[in-house]
């Protein structure tokens, strides 16, 4: 089966399964805070075009200039949006990025531009030769990532300086070595990650 069939397999499935939870998320999020349901960013996908990302909204604003980081217990995040972090399920909008096509179940997380940009020229082609995915072994292992940063004198160069390699020798690697059944257990560690 061909990694695009799975995807629009996986991702059709997705969303007619979890209709009812994405409506429930979508009524809560209404109730808990005013704004708009989805949230849009900018990213980078595939060979270093944007496309809008979608997510559920967890915040009350967004920065709109300056680091593009949630750090530990940022008082924006609203009291439903503590939740869909935690669980990850403020991801589940992006099931419509991979039916688009402009991203994967499995592959590099996207960057936004600024971030991007910091990539050495080789891991960027590497990295922007695939689709972007909603899961990939860094998602996984950085789970908690804006916790860590809390702990950081400077959260954002912390992450351009630590963090942000470690994920590229992740995405790397993902490149270099993905197959189908390296994906399907990246989804099983996933699902096994957010249950936890």
């Amino acid at each position: 089966m061909s990694k695009r069939a799975f995807d629009l397999l996986g991702a059709t499935a997705g969303l007619i399964l979890l209709a009812p939870v994405l409506l429930l998320i979508a009524l809560w999020i209404r109730l808990d805070s005013q704004g708009p349901v989805l949230y849009r960013q900018q990213r980078v996908g595939r060979g270093g075009r944007l496309f809008t990302i979608y997510k559920f909204r967890t915040m009350r604003q967004r920065p709109v200039d300056g680091p593009q980081l949630t750090v530990g217990a940022d008082p924006r995040v609203t009291r439903a949006g503590r939740f869909l972090r935690h669980y990850k399920l403020d991801e589940l909008p992006q099931l419509w990025n991979v039916l688009q096509g402009s991203m994967s179940l499995v592959g590099p997380r996207p960057e936004v531009p600024r971030y991007v940009d910091c990539y050495p020229p080789e891991q960027r082609r590497v990295v922007l030769s695939v689709a972007p995915g909603i899961t990939d072994w860094a998602a996984i292992r950085y789970k908690d990532e804006n916790a860590i940063l809390a702990r950081a004198a400077d959260p954002e160069r912390a992450y351009v300086e630590a963090v942000l390699p470690v994920k590229l020798d992740y995405y790397v690697r993902y490149v270099k070595e993905r197959s189908f059944w390296g994906d399907v257990r990246i989804l099983a560690h996933t699902l096994a990650a957010i249950v936890r």
